[in-house]
């Protein structure tokens, strides 16, 4: 019966200290090696938490890693480098978020999504602009699905 982890990480920086080396000691696979293939799989989200699911069979060692994606709202921190959201999302803004950056987003969660098209995925990733307080394209977030849905976009999501 194979053995499933489930783990949040740093991307990139998996240590062999809690939360993966207890768990993985008693499994007695090479500690070394897969943090190593951990980290390799999740350095593209280096500076965020990373959900890591690691299944390992006890009898044969062998192990497979599958990475999550970090959620919406910590890509779009690090898209427009703040440290959090506004707190007081209707008055306060704290940055501004360009459609490239939110098409650029809606692609890393492309298999986290329910919604299937890159234009219902960028209006996901705009609601949470939204309640973020963000603006988008220098304008109110709540304003640009309206945008989006009467086609002002549509050249840069025929992606």
């Amino acid at each position: 019966m194979p053995e499933k982890l489930e783990v949040l990480v740093d991307g990139g920086k998996a240590t062999a200290g809690p939360p993966l080396g207890p768990a993985l000691g008693p499994l007695g696979v090479n500690i070394v090696e897969v943090l190593k293939a951990i980290n390799e799989k999740t350095k593209s989200f280096e500076g965020m938490k990373v959900p890591v699911t690691l299944v390992i069979d006890p009898k044969t060692k062998a192990y497979t890693i599958e990475v999550g994606t970090p959620p919406t709202s910590a890509l779009i921190m690090k898209e427009i480098r703040v440290e959090k959201g506004s707190g007081d999302a209707g008055k306060t803004k704290v940055g501004n978020l360009t459609i490239a950056q939110a098409i650029r987003i809606a692609n890393m969660k492309a298999d986290a999504m329910l919604a299937k098209s890159l234009k219902a995925r960028v209006l996901e990733v705009i609601g949470t602009c939204v309640s973020m307080g963000l603006t988008v394209d220098g304008r109110p977030a709540k304003e640009i699905p309206r945008d989006i849905k009467a086609g002002k976009y549509d050249k840069q999501l025929a992606g």
